[in-house]
């Protein structure tokens, strides 16, 4: 297969969120190539866009280590109300 392989992963959050996902998808794959965190701005100011490319060996898993995170309850529990 020619051209770009492996998983690609764009990732947006604070500098901490960033490194706590980087560590995590670190631990069931190897970073083949790292982009430059960029500042957001406007209402996502405070925020990074950060892109990832991984080998990820086919049925490979995680070592439970990490939580699965209902993303609805999260955004829901951060908004003001």
């Amino acid at each position: 297969m020619a051209g770009p392989h492996g998983l690609e992963v764009w990732l947006v959050g604070t500098r901490a969120e960033l490194d706590a996902a980087t560590a995590a998808l670190t631990d069931v794959g190897h970073v083949v190539q790292r982009g430059t965190r960029h500042a957001l701005t406007g209402a996502d100011a405070g925020r990074y866009r950060l892109y990832l490319r991984l080998s990820v060996a086919a049925g490979r898993r995680s070592t439970g280590r990490g939580a699965v995170v209902d993303l609805a309850a999260e955004r829901a529990s951060r908004r003001p109300a």
